[in-house]
């Protein structure tokens, strides 16, 4: 039994008037009616690993799908705040459990169109008097009915300018996320630490901000995973010799600055990719196969500049 079914282990039975469709009255009956479990299953198969933040999203959908019931037996209540906090380094799987998160919370009817709008400081934030306000409220137009995902909030505030207009966009916000929380959910994101120092600087906002999700940087070992599911994807694979090479590479890559994770393993296979299509244009007048087009060789990993005797700074 997973932790959605295990929520409610029993509902009253509800009266149900005649000629009408009788609402749900258990777990099954609500997750039968949204399909909801069919996301989080989908969340299962594309993210390798992440078993916190992915404990944390059943959690958040057995609140809801509880709620629902409650709904049912006339058990009114506030709408749940939903409001999030995504922290953790780049490629950590952030903005894609944002995505199945708005389709979660649209199943379930909390909110009515399950988009996702994502958007930097430059979305929000204008240059001159007069400027944030209409940016800000546009944007926020957009978002209205599902999520809005701000990337690498912390950059709304710079206290160190008196004439930055980010607090704008901040107050902005605040006021939004208060008063239509049961039409729009936002969802803030970047490294830990710095979102931790933005929270202090704002308490308003941090207020408001009921899940706080932590991704976990990737071991080696998913990463490779994660490589052999995007090579999937893309209908490559590793050839003899060629995965053990790029696990070889991970172990060098990984150390150096920049590291993206998941991001930093589709940025290493396209390389590769890259250098393959190079070694088959060499012999033009061969007859190419499937396996030819679709093999990644060890030669295509092993000439990054990461297994010569002096690697590049950035690690390629």
């Amino acid at each position: 039994m997973n932790v959605i079914e295990a929520g409610v282990q029993a509902v009253n039975d509800l009266s149900k008037p005649e000629g009408a469709a009788a609402p749900p009255r258990t777990v099954a009956d609500v997750l039968a009616q949204s399909q909801v479990e069919a996301v989080m299953d989908e969340l299962d198969r594309d993210l390798i690993g992440l078993a916190p933040v992915k404990t944390r999203i059943r959690d958040i959908a057995a609140l809801l799908v509880v709620d629902k019931l409650r709904l049912n037996l006339g058990l009114q209540a506030q709408t749940p705040s939903l409001h999030m906090s995504f922290t953790g380094n780049p490629g950590t799987g952030k903005t894609t459990v944002a995505m199945r998160m708005a389709e979660i919370l649209h199943r379930l009817g909390y909110v009515r169109k399950g988009h996702v709008v994502s958007v930097t400081r430059d979305d929000l934030v204008g240059q001159y008097i007069g400027h944030t306000a209409p940016k800000t409220k546009e944007v926020l137009k957009k978002a209205m009915g599902g999520v809005l995902f701000i990337d690498e909030a912390y950059y709304l505030y710079r206290p160190e300018n008196e004439r930055d207009y980010g607090q704008e966009a901040i107050e902005i916000l605040l006021q939004v996320m208060e008063n239509q929380r049961d039409d729009l959910v936002v969802i803030v994101a970047g490294y830990k630490d710095r979102m931790d120092t933005f929270f202090k600087s704002n308490p308003g906002l941090s207020s408001r901000i009921a899940h706080h999700l932590d991704f976990p940087d990737y071991g080696q070992g998913e990463l490779l995973d994660i490589a052999d599911r995007m090579l999937g994807t893309m209908n490559y694979r590793f050839g003899e010799g060629a995965r053990e090479a790029f696990d070889s590479y991970l172990q060098r890559r990984i150390p150096l600055p920049h590291f993206a994770n998941a991001r930093s393993v589709r940025n290493a296979l396209d390389r590769s990719r890259l250098r393959q299509a190079s070694r088959l244009f060499v012999d033009r007048d061969r007859e190419l196969t499937r396996d030819d087009l679709t093999t990644l060789m060890p030669a295509d990993i092993l000439a990054s500049r990461l297994f010569s005797a002096t690697p590049a700074p950035q690690g390629r």
